[in-house]
């Protein structure tokens, strides 16, 4: 791996790729200790329980402890991802965003502009409840607590997320790796050393068993080993192209497949359905005649966890679906002359793809729900509070998951320029 990583920087576009992602994600988390003015934050943070087993505990962490802080970057990457979820499945029933995403990189353009207008929207929402909420804790200055002071704080929020979304986007855009991925991993990764310091003070003035941290360490090695066998396992479907003649080169011939992966989606549906689930607990938050929703559907509960499940499931097969169509990939196959053995092509292919991709994704499901809800199995197992060590399978998924995908990504520059890759 250490060749490998000195193979990368030898080549000047991937080493130009990594360099700017690495600044681009070192601006993001400078900008993540740029307080918002007028707010006492450690009264805020006091106020929303970051510390606690709580949704703002679980939004901290995907921030990177931006709300605990109460920087420009507190509301992070949220907005975006509710707003693209919207997209989404927009673009499901409304026939001309279903057209835009069949034109290309023209159409996605378009579908782009209108997920940033979104974004804005979101971002003002929820600028505006955190200040009012701030303002009714009596945690602004009398400076601010005025029309003038909650607009600047509110427009400062909202152009924090709209900044971490044009980092995100530039990161796609010109880095390597999944730009809003890899921000959500740099917040996680960056809690990690304050969770591990906290443990090891804990368990030296005996608030901590050491065989709880033991049990705690060992179930994530074991939840890391799943999440790699599960990312990179997946269906080999063969296939076949026949010979074509053209002029006096004969073309095709040549035996593939066409690699159908277990869990096709990747980290995005617990990302989606985290978002969906915090940005309205987040908001009820803010309106007391709405406490029975935290009381069915508060962080941790039975309700929210049953909630989480269904919506991983759903998304999983969702995004796969838009990420996979059979019969955009039957009609390329048959038009470049293959086939699968055994099956004509057109139709009939489309749907054994279809059945297989149906079939391979419930186990992804699966193993993404349990992942999702595995923190609050592992802290009734180990008994850790969540204000020493608030991680879990979701961190760890995404941490894992992201990991891959940004190494993949390396891999295929290296292998494309002959180099040995990571994966041997």
């Amino acid at each position: 791996m250490l060749a490998a990583l000195k193979n990368s920087m030898k080549i000047p576009d991937l080493r130009k790729k990594i360099l700017y992602t690495a600044i681009m994600l070192a601006i993001y988390r400078a900008g993540s200790f740029v307080p918002v003015p007028g707010v006492n934050a450690a009264a805020l943070a006091q106020q929303l329980g970051v510390d606690g087993g709580n949704v703002f505990g679980f939004l901290n962490l995907f921030t990177g402890g931006a709300l605990a802080r109460f920087t420009v970057f507190a509301q992070g990457v949220s907005p975006y991802i509710t707003a693209s979820i919207v997209m989404n499945l927009l673009a499901l029933v409304i026939p001309r965003l279903e057209q835009l995403s069949k034109e290309g990189p023209e159409g996605r353009k378009i579908i782009a502009q209108y997920t940033r207008y979104a974004t804005v929207v979101l971002a003002i929402v929820q600028a505006f409840g955190t200040t009012m909420m701030a303002r009714g804790w009596g945690v602004l200055s009398p400076a601010n607590s005025g029309f003038f002071g909650m607009t600047l704080i509110m427009l400062t929020l909202t152009a924090g997320t709209m900044f971490t979304m044009w980092l995100g986007e530039k990161i796609s855009e010109n880095g390597i790796g999944n730009g809003i991925s890899l921000l959500i991993f740099v917040n996680i990764v960056a809690a990690m050393p304050t969770g591990a310091v906290n443990a090891l003070k804990a368990v030296g003035e005996g608030g901590l068993n050491i065989f709880s941290l033991i049990a705690y360490l060992l179930i994530s090695v074991v939840v890391i080993a799943a999440v790699v066998m599960i990312t990179q396992g997946e269906r080999r479907v063969p296939v076949q192209y026949a010979k074509r003649v053209v002029g006096r080169k004969v073309y095709g011939g040549q035996s593939t497949h066409i690699p159908l992966k277990v869990n096709q989606a990747g980290v995005i549906p617990v990302i989606f359905a985290s978002s969906v689930l915090t940005f309205p607990l987040t908001l009820a938050q803010f309106i007391p005649a709405v406490d029975v929703i935290n009381r069915w559907l508060g962080y941790g509960t039975f309700g929210y966890n049953l909630l989480y499940v269904i919506l991983v499931f759903f998304f999983t097969y969702f995004y796969t679906a838009v990420t996979f169509n059979p019969v955009e990939v039957s009609t390329n196959m048959k038009k470049n002359g293959g086939y699968i053995p055994g099956l004509r092509p057109g139709k009939p292919t489309a749907d054994f793809l279809d059945k297989i991709l149906s079939r391979i994704t419930l186990p992804g499901a699966a193993f993404l729900a349990i992942i999702a809800v595995l923190p609050f199995v592992v802290a009734a197992v180990t008994r850790i509070p969540s204000n020493i060590l608030h991680f879990g399978g979701t961190g760890l998924l995404i941490i894992v998951g992201v990991a891959l995908d940004t190494m993949q990504q390396i891999e295929a520059h290296l292998l494309m320029r002959h180099y040995e890759g990571f994966l041997k």
